[in-house]
C-alpha cells in the first residue's frame, strides 16, 4: 500500500512567529492523529524554512519541509532565485515544481520545469510535480492529453524511480475557486496518470509515484477523495493555513484510506 501523503502549501502567507504558533498547535494535536503510516509535508515561504527546520529538530513531529519553487542551477548570478542546494541546506527534502500559479503568473513552461526537476534530483531533493488542465481544456475534453504532455515533457530524458518524486493533480480551474471535481472524476484522472506511468515501464503492475489531489481540498471533502483507490493524498492550499483544519484533514484522510 502506498503511504498517504498530506502537503500544506502555505503559498505567500505567514511570518516566522505565525509558523511557530502553527507548529505548536500541530504538536498539541499530534498524539491524537492516526497511528497508521502516513506522511506530512509543509511548504512555507523561503524565509521560514531554516527556522522551522530548527524548531522541528527539537520536537517529535514527523513533518517534512518543501520549497515552493527552485532554480535549476546550484549557484550563479540569478538574483532572487533559490537553488536546490540552498533548499537542502535549509532543511528541505522536497520541492514543489510546476505549480499552476507558477505556470500561469510567471510563465513557466514544461521545458523549464524539466530543467528544475533535473536540478532537484541532482541535489537529492524529491520533486512534487504539479499537473492539471484549465477550464477551457477540460471543456474541450483535453484533460488527459494535456496532463500526459506535461508529464512527458517534464520528464524528457529523466527517469526517476517511483519513490524519487510525487505527482500532484491540480485542476487549474479548481485552485482557490471552491470548485472541485467529483471524487470519481478526480479518480479517473489519477488512474489515467498511473496507467501512463505503467505504460512507460511497459509493466501493468509496475510501481508508480504517489499521486495526490490538489484543488480546493478541505476537511469537508477530503474523506470522499481519499476513499478513491488511486488518490494517495492531497496538496492543500488555503485549508492548510489553519493548524486545526490541516490536522483534521490528516485524521479524516488516513481513516478514509484505511476503509
Amino acid at each position: 500500500m502506498r503511504t498517504p501523503c498530506f502537503i500544506a502549501n502555505w503559498k505567500m502567507n505567514k511570518t516566522i512567529a505565525e509558523a511557530r504558533e502553527y507548529l505548536q498547535a500541530v504538536e498539541k494535536r499530534w498524539p491524537q492523529l492516526p497511528g497508521a503510516p502516513w506522511e506530512t509535508i509543509v511548504a512555507p515561504p523561503f524565509t521560514m524554512l531554516a527556522p522551522m527546520a530548527d524548531f522541528l529538530k527539537e520536537r517529535p513531529l514527523q513533518i517534512g519541509l518543501a520549497g515552493q519553487n527552485v532554480h535549476f542551477e546550484e549557484r550563479g548570478a540569478y538574483t532572487g532565485e533559490v537553488s536546490p542546494l540552498m533548499l537542502r541546506d535549509a532543511g528541505c527534502r522536497h520541492v514543489i515544481i510546476g505549480h499552476s500559479e507558477r505556470r500561469t503568473y510567471f510563465g513557466e513552461t514544461n521545458a523549464l520545469i524539466h530543467k528544475k526537476i533535473g536540478g532537484a534530483l541532482r541535489a537529492g531533493l524529491i520533486p512534487i510535480l504539479c499537473v492539471g488542465e484549465t477550464r477551457e481544456e477540460r471543456e474541450e475534453e483535453k484533460t488527459g492529453e494535456v496532463i500526459e504532455r506535461q508529464i512527458r515533457e517534464a520528464l524528457d530524458d529523466l527517469r526517476p524511480g517511483p519513490s524519487d518524486w510525487i505527482i500532484a493533480y491540480e485542476p487549474v480551474w479548481a485552485i482557490g475557486t471552491g470548485l472541485t471535481p467529483q471524487p470519481s472524476e478526480a479518480e479517473e484522472v489519477h488512474r489515467r496518470i498511473r496507467d501512463f506511468f505503467r505504460s512507460l515501464s511497459k509493466e501493468e503492475e509496475a510501481d508508480t509515484p504517489r499521486i495526490l489531489y490538489g484543488g480546493s481540498a478541505t476537511e469537508k471533502n477530503i474523506a470522499a477523495f481519499m476513499e478513491e483507490a488511486d488518490i494517495d493524498g492531497v496538496l492543500a492550499g488555503g485549508a492548510s493555513l489553519f493548524a486545526e483544519s490541516f490536522c483534521n484533514m490528516i485524521d479524516l484522510g488516513v481513516k478514509a484510506k484505511e476503509k
